[in-house]
């Protein structure tokens, strides 16, 4: 059975989510100035790259919500556990109106989106929340181009676990084995979808490589040749 529509994630895989992460948190600290405990910028950049996967992941196992991800993190990384929301609410604002102003889609997601519209159908699944995710799509031009965006935090679900890629499925009524999912994460994205049923492509800009069990592309521009069949990115037949 041919692959009829196309899930996609957003962070690192259509949008930058590194670069505008690295890029606003430079700006703010250069407002802010460099907190106590980090020897220079770039000591500080990598713990917050740290702790913003450790406090995504305290929210996918139901420890915490959205906005109390935020805060911790922010306490975590000024090491002030004292912090009131209130405060850590203010500093990530002012963190916030950097990075946003960074956000970009990758040169690759646009083209990539115009190449398979006419083919497949296009829906979103992250492990974020859909206010966030909304808005982000919509600031970037692209919400359109989805016919239904599903996130973890209304889920109660994330992935690698087959309920959200079958929720996404189900958002679009359509069987598992006629979606493919697109994503950044070896494990997270391609793995996690194949488990569910779904035909699980990674995403490896960085060409990291060593995963042979998994369907792996190089950048969005590859996407429409493994879809339609095209062997010579390791496309299985029942892609075509």
């Amino acid at each position: 059975m041919p692959i009829r529509a196309v899930l996609w994630d957003i962070d690192d895989t259509l949008f930058d989510y590194a670069g505008a992460d690295r890029t606003g948190m430079s700006a703010h600290l250069g407002r802010e100035g460099l907190p106590g405990g980090y020897a220079d910028v770039e000591q500080a950049l990598a713990a917050w790259k740290r702790l913003t996967q450790v406090h995504w992941d305290r929210v996918a196992r139901g420890l915490t919500d959205f906005p109390g991800q935020r805060r911790d993190r922010v306490r975590d990384f000024l090491g002030a556990p004292s912090l009131t929301d209130a405060e850590a609410d203010d500093w990530f604002g002012r963190h916030l109106v950097h990075y946003e102003a960074a956000w970009s889609l990758f040169p690759d997601a646009v083209p990539a989106l115009d190449l398979l519209a006419g083919d497949y159908r296009h829906a979103v699944l992250s492990n974020s929340s859909l206010a966030h995710q909304e808005r982000k799509l919509r600031a970037l031009g692209v919400r359109d181009r989805f016919e239904a965006v599903v996130c973890a935090v209304e889920l109660g679900v994330s992935k690698p676990e087959a309920g959200a890629f079958l929720a996404a499925c189900e958002a679009i009524g359509l069987p598992p084995h006629e979606v493919a999912y697109v994503g950044d994460q070896p494990d997270i994205d391609a793995r996690g979808a194949v488990e569910a049923g779904l035909a699980g492509i990674w995403l490896d800009r960085e060409g990291a490589g060593g995963r042979p069990e998994l369907t792996r592309i190089t950048g969005l521009d590859q996407l429409a040749p493994l879809l339609r069949g095209d062997t010579r990115f390791g496309a299985p037949s029942t892609f075509g």
